[in-house]
Formats: structure tokens, sequence, C-alpha cells
């Protein structure tokens, strides 16, 4: 889930955490002026005080156009000030240029993995996203609050989060941002408590995990902090915030994260028949030492499903596509063929690892982490469901594996 009515809200944490540690960088060839400016601005971000460094900002903008560390803080602060602002073609205005800003700040080269979320949570013509309640009054107390935070009052803020929580005991984002307030004041462990009581509210959303990071790492908590990322990915592996906060994590923890190096056929094709059709290395048909030539089966067992096996497995749905079911009944029959023909021998790379996932029950965690597709992705809630542990497993032991 990505929060469209206040795009900022889905960030914000990981970008504070970039401006407590750092601040906003000064270059030694700037004037005093400037860099003054700086220091205000980055003052004002940390206190939330966005429609205040608005301005700073453009003059900054003016003076260094191909600074992207400002371009992306002048993204946020736009953001900021479009939550201050009544009149509804004015605020879809400054989210306009607010995703503009962001663009400008990739393109510039900006070192920053929430960057092409964020460009993608914002709406192209700036418009607001759904409402955070169906009970009117808590909708209006949250869209109060929010225009609170956005100016820094966090008592006021805080003081509208609870009353909204009060109306609506579902309403997640009310204990999400009443955490907020709490790490924005460093009071850490009543953050946590606010985050977890979001996450109790509804544990499907990765915001929350992703969220109660920001104090863990603040802390120096960093493993803690890990496994918050972790969460937030599984539970939203195709969210891009959710995999920039695990990145954010690896770049300051200095820790390498990847999935195993497997390599599957990919240009799978059908003809007419609906049969399809792989591409193999002829090398691969003739060295059957190592078990390559087991391939040949993969191309064979998705033909099976595409005509036959999707219809009796998914009886409910009204046209083919290609299910994690599918994919991993095609592995599995690789693994098997080239195990059973390999008579004690050294199995080819992917499929040894193909094997060692099997063996272990992480198979189907690979896929879906590793190589989904449209079709795969939308057997990941079903399967999250009942085995949020393999998917835990498999990140903790291959993604972000720190042994040998």
């Amino acid at each position: 889930m990505i929060n469209r009515k206040l795009p900022q809200r889905a960030a914000w944490l990981v970008v504070l955490f970039v401006l407590l540690s750092s601040g906003l960088s000064i270059s030694a060839q700037t004037g005093d002026d400037l860099a003054a400016i700086k220091k205000t601005v980055g003052d004002l971000m940390k206190q939330n005080r966005y429609t205040e460094a608005l301005p700073l900002l453009e003059k900054l903008v003016a003076a260094e156009p191909g600074n992207s560390e400002i371009q992306f803080y002048l993204g946020f602060a736009l953001i900021g000030t479009a939550t201050n602002t009544k009149e509804v073609t004015a605020r879809k205005a400054l989210r306009v240029r607010a995703r503009a800003a962001f663009v400008k700040a990739k393109e510039l080269d900006i070192q920053e993995p929430v960057v092409e979320a964020l460009i993608s949570s914002i709406p192209l013509d700036g418009s607001d996203g759904p409402a955070f309640s169906q009970n009117i009054i808590a909708n209006s107390l949250m869209t109060e609050a929010e225009e609170f935070f956005a100016r820094g009052k966090l008592d006021d803020a805080l003081k509208n989060y609870r009353k909204a929580l009060e109306l609506d005991p579902k309403l997640y984002h009310a204990a999400l941002f009443a955490g907020d307030v709490y790490t924005q004041r460093e009071d850490f462990d009543a953050a946590l408590t606010w985050y977890d009581r979001a996450i109790a509210i509804n544990p499907n959303i990765e915001t929350g995990y992703r969220y109660s990071a920001t104090p863990l790492m603040k802390q120096g908590k960093t493993q803690a902090a890990r496994d918050r990322y972790i969460e937030a990915f599984i539970t939203e592996p195709y969210n891009k915030f959710a995999r920039a906060g695990l990145i954010q994590w690896g770049a300051t923890t200095k820790t390498p994260l990847a999935h195993p190096d497997i390599k599957v056929p990919s240009d799978v094709s059908y003809d007419e028949k609906g049969n399809a059709k792989i591409t193999l290395d002829a090398g691969a048909l003739l060295n059957k030492d190592d078990g390559s030539f087991a391939w040949i089966i993969y191309g064979t067992t998705r033909t099976l499903w595409k005509n036959e096996k999707f219809a009796k497995q998914f009886p409910g749905e009204p046209a083919y596509r290609h299910s994690l079911a599918e994919e991993a009944d095609a592995l599995r029959s690789v693994v098997n063929l080239a195990t059973s023909r390999a008579n004690g021998k050294k199995l080819e790379s992917s499929i040894a690892q193909l094997k060692k996932l099997n063996e272990e029950g992480l198979l189907e965690a690979y896929i879906l982490l590793a190589r989904p597709d449209e079709g795969i992705a939308e057997d990941h809630p079903a399967y999250l469901k009942e085995n949020r542990d393999k998917l835990r497993r498999y990140v903790v032991n291959y993604v972000v594996y720190q042994g040998p």
C-alpha cells in the first residue's frame, strides 16, 4: 500500500534519519550567505517546518540548480506546503512541483533509494488521495493533524491523532502518525509502542514496520532495525518504499544485499498451440554430467500448466496467468530430473541452488521475492498469510546473510 493522500509520509522517516545524521551538505565553494541559508534549512526540515523552509530552498535551487540534494529537499518542502494549502488548484500545483523536484533530483543522480518511490507515489496531476477514515469527524481530525504536523506543531498533531483513533479504532494512520510525533521528539520507546499499535491494526501494511526501524537506527540498534525492514519488505515486496527501506539499511550498515545468482531461462514463449518454448545453449544439452539438460522439462511443465493444470487448480479465475504454483512446479521438475540423472556428480550451480532452496522449503519464497511477474505477484498475499516465517527466513539466510 502506498499512501497517496500524503506521499511525503511514505518516506519522511528515511529522510529524517539522513537529516539528523548528516544535515544539508555545504559546499566549500559557496558563500557565507548560502552556507547560512543551508544551515537554517537543515534546522527547519528537522523540525518539519516545511512551509518556512520552502522560500529558502527556492533561493538555494536558483543558486545551485544542479544540486541534487537541494532538489530532493525542495520536493519535501513543497509537499509540506501543499498539506497546509486549502485551495484545491493551488494544492495540486504544489504537488506537481514536488514531483518535478524529485524527478530532477533523480536526473541529477541523487543517492537516495527512496526517490523513485516518491515520484511514483505522487499523481501526475497532483490530485488528492483517498480519505483517512469513513468517520467524517475522525477524517477531519486527521486532516487538521497533518496540517499541524507539517508546521511543526507536534502537540496539537498528537492530540488530534489520538482523538481520531478513539473515534475509529481501526484507523491505521492515526496510530502510525502518532509514532511519527514521538520519533520526532526522540522518545523512541513511545514511538515503537505506537508503531506496534499500527501494526496490530493491520499487519499486512509495510509502513509500520519500516517507520519503526528509524527509532531503532537512531539508537544504534541496527540488527533490530534490520528485522523491521525485512518485515516491511516481505509484507509488501513489490512496494518501492519497502524495497528502498531495506536498501537504505544495507547502505548505512555497509551490508551487501543480493538474491542468489540463479539463472533461469527467461525467454519462454508460447506457439499457436499453447506449447511453451525456451531457448537453451547447445552445450547444456550435450553436457549431461551437471544436469543442465534438465531445463528441457521446464518448458514442458509450463505448457502443461497453461493448457490444463491452471484451469483445474484455479477454477474461479477466468483466464490463465503465470502462477506461483506453476513456477514452483516447473523449477522442481528441473531439480528432480537433474538429481535423478546426476549419479552423485556435481550439479550445475543454478540447479544446485534451487535444490537447496527446495530442500529448505524456501523455493516459493525465492520465487515471490526474487523473480515475480504480474501473475506470480497475485499469489503473494495468500502465501504471506500462511508462510510469513518462510519469507522472513529466505531474506535473512540469503538476501542479507553475512556469513560465508
